[in-house]
């Protein structure tokens, strides 16, 4: 058990001890060699490049150096990424086979060791981490402390003013005042719904009830979104710390996060910090030796996408199918267990420490008149620098994937973003210069949703993007509600058919007319949503869906019943990119001459269209 005068010791000791992590001017002889453990880099050998360093430090017997786990970089297409602190330098796609040169050249002799520098986008050795152009744009709120601390060491969160906005709470403040503060800084649930945060707290403080919960919603199914999982495998205390805020702030004693069992890593690293915080006396009773109590625990999910939506959520918390209830009442009036329930998610909780300790005024400065803050994106799909992404809101698409995303590879031209995942809709060319926020995203029949950004180039047919989010949205309905049920399943079929060259343009009548009837009668937010795949390229891509009617043709190959993929002997250079690249071996031809398909071999799996870099394929 810690007092406050023992947690601030710990703070003061260990800043001073981990002042070279974010001091790239001190001087000092101790490096730290950062390694990030994320998910990403777990997956492609971390964790024995630390083990491989630590080996290598004890068998040489160097001093001053320490081996630290860290979370998410952010630059994922760069992985695993090790930095070397306090100077900062950035070594990309590091292997174990390349720990001894690291210590050898650069912790003992002070050489950078220039083949493993990143590299930016225009080939630049970039030496430090804030000189590449994938950061130089960010903003980092919710992920303050990914990448910069151990996520699993308690004492390297406090240094970093961990669980102060706690003691402040708990010494200074009264629940009316927190939640003023809140609502004061704009913060909007970045859940994807966007409803004004401080307005919820305080609907779930007014409600007179003998328990109250909070709950912490880490279910995060849409294709592509990893954001709230980075924060956890990052960063779980700041989300322990904003929870027992918001316990505090709406008279809550107990709270559960809700995670996906698919997100281990998250799922270990919160637990251990679960059980940190009640060894430090952080959770539990009597917090701080205040009168106040609180305690979490976690509930794993079993991937049903539509447990991302909170009533369902609940449902699942409390032992049954994940299905949504019908609203009102809403969870704020009677949620888990029928008691009054407030449900944030992960990024939302990410952001209120910064708020309680720098003030509202700092936070509304930040992002634009209705969307204030940063919004995390994890940004995918054809762009150079995959990754984890967090941006002042109003930052315009075109600089997320030109800027920070480094633009689209092998030159090919962007067509369109999808936002909001199987919810969300497909931002056109015409529409780069969008700035992301609530409002503007809305207006263009698109949506923030949790933050999935997906990225598309000239090769991808919009037509089988529809079809493909269908085919999520089918698999994930929970079938409650006939809309959801059925509805989708019969624009699904119409999808097909068009793709399979079998449609007409009744069939497109009754595709619209399902996008205007769904979204009026489904029973929860993800039935209501569904369409807005179809409704958006519809918008903006009708002249791809009529082809596929009228003429039976798809422009990109993609739809394999319509395709007659073909190459243009104009364009072609003879570079013979497509024909290593295909895998039945159907294309021939000498180089620097116009090579051939053979129609009678091919696949038509399109990976030659996506690799041509002369676009000279379709």
């Amino acid at each position: 058990m810690k007092s406050i005068k023992e947690i601030e010791e710990i703070r003061i000791k260990k800043r001073k001890e981990l002042d070279l992590r974010v001091n790239v001017n001190l001087s000092t002889k101790e490096k730290h060699i950062l390694v990030c453990q994320g998910t990403g880099c777990t997956s492609s050998k971390s964790p024995e490049i630390i083990e491989e360093f630590k080996r290598i430090i004890k068998e040489k017997n160097v001093d001053n150096v320490r081996v630290i786990k860290t979370g998410c970089f952010g630059l994922c297409a760069k992985g695993p990424i090790v930095i070397i602190r306090p100077e900062d330098t950035f070594y990309a796609m590091i292997t174990k086979e390349d720990c001894l040169e690291i210590i050898e050249k650069h912790i003992l002799n002070g050489e950078l060791v220039e083949r493993l520098l990143c590299k930016d986008v225009d080939g630049t050795l970039v030496k430090k981490l804030d000189e590449l152009n994938f950061y130089k744009k960010q903003k980092r709120i919710a992920l303050k402390n990914c990448g910069v601390i151990n996520p699993e060491d308690i004492d390297e969160y406090i240094a970093f003013d961990g669980y102060k906005a706690l003691e402040k709470v708990l010494m200074e403040m009264t629940p009316e005042e927190v939640i003023e503060e809140i609502t004061k800084s704009g913060l909007r649930g970045r859940g994807g719904a966007g409803f004004p945060t401080g307005k919820k707290w305080f609907l779930t403080r007014n409600v007179e009830a003998d328990q109250k919960y909070v709950v912490c919603n880490a279910d995060e199914g849409d294709p592509g979104a990893f954001m709230d999982r980075s924060i956890l495998e990052g960063d779980p205390h700041s989300v322990i710390e904003a929870m027992i805020i918001a316990g505090y702030s709406i008279g809550a004693t107990k709270g559960y996060i809700y995670v996906r069992a698919e997100y281990p890593i998250a799922v270990h690293r919160f637990d251990v910090a679960i059980k940190q915080a009640r060894e430090y006396n952080l959770l539990g009773k009597n917090i701080f030796g205040t009168d106040f109590s609180f305690d979490i625990e976690i509930r794993l999910g079993a991937g049903a996408f539509v447990c991302g939506e909170e009533t369902a959520l609940l449902e699942s918390i409390e032992g049954r199918r994940g299905q949504p209830r019908v609203k009102p009442p809403y969870p704020a009036n009677s949620g888990l267990w029928g008691k009054p329930t407030l449900i944030n998610n992960v990024e939302t909780f990410a952001n209120i420490t910064r708020i309680i300790l720098n003030g509202a005024e700092w936070y509304s400065k930040i992002g634009t008149e209705t969307s204030k803050g940063t919004k995390v994106f994890a940004l995918g799909g054809n762009v150079i620098n995959t990754g984890l992404v967090e941006v002042p809101m109003g930052t315009t698409l075109r600089e997320i994937v030109y800027d920070i995303g480094g633009g689209i590879p092998n030159n090919r031209d962007f067509k369109a973003a999808q936002t909001g995942g199987p919810s969300g809709g497909c931002i056109p060319k015409e529409h780069l210069d969008t700035p992301i926020d609530y409002e503007s995203l809305k207006e263009i029949g698109s949506m923030m949703g949790s933050g999935g950004l997906i990225v598309m180039d000239d090769s991808k047919c919009m037509v089988n993007l529809a079809k493909f989010y269908l085919e999520f949205t089918v698999d994930e309905s929970c079938g409650k509600c006939t809309p959801c049920r059925i509805g989708t399943k019969r624009m699904l079929e119409i999808l097909e058919k068009i793709c399979n060259g079998e449609g007409s343009l009744e069939d497109l009548r009754k595709l619209e007319e399902l996008t205007i009837t769904i979204p009026k009668t489904a029973i929860c937010g993800l039935g209501q949503t569904a369409p807005n795949p179809v409704i958006s390229t519809l918008k903006y891509f009708r002249d791809e869906y009529l082809e596929h009617i009228k003429y039976k043709k798809c422009r990109t190959g993609e739809c394999k019943a319509l395709a007659k993929i073909q190459i243009d002997p104009e364009k072609c250079r003879g570079c013979g990119i497509c024909k290593k690249n295909c895998p039945v071996n159907a294309i021939s031809g000498e180089v620097k001459m116009p090579h051939h398909i053979d129609e009678d071999i091919c696949i038509k799996c399109g990976t030659c269209i996506s690799k041509c870099p002369f676009k000279a394929i379709g």
